[in-house]
């Protein structure tokens, strides 16, 4: 019978699988570094920036608009259907369970640089 520790740590270890490996050469940043939307800005920081600050595991960094450009231009619903369902390194849910349709959406505009 497993406890409740197992499944956080199979969450935890999917973290820091999706997070490895080398990131993209640094470039120059546009926009702020923290969303304004406080509401944003926590779930930023509980479950983007590890990845998405440094660009750990291939992970586009915020504010990196070149890196950006060729997933935007997907289109939206591409982007989300990614957050939501996992796509490559990024996990499922972007680790942000309690997020809806609308904070991925404003998480990613923000990210984006949009």
């Amino acid at each position: 019978m497993l406890d409740i520790r197992t499944p956080l740590l199979l969450i935890f270890l999917s973290l820091l699988c999706a997070c490895s490996g080398d990131s993209e050469p640094m470039r120059q940043l546009s926009g702020p570094t923290t969303p304004t939307d406080a509401r944003v800005a926590e779930l930023y920081n509980r479950s983007c920036r590890s990845c998405h600050a440094q660009g750990a595991g291939w992970a586009p960094r915020t504010g990196d608009l070149q890196a950006w450009a060729p997933r935007l231009q997907k289109g939206a619903p591409v982007l989300l259907e990614h957050t939501i369902d996992g796509f490559k390194g990024m996990p499922p849910m972007g680790m942000c369970f309690d997020c809806n349709e609308e904070d991925f959406t404003k998480l990613i505009s923000f990210m984006s640089g949009g």
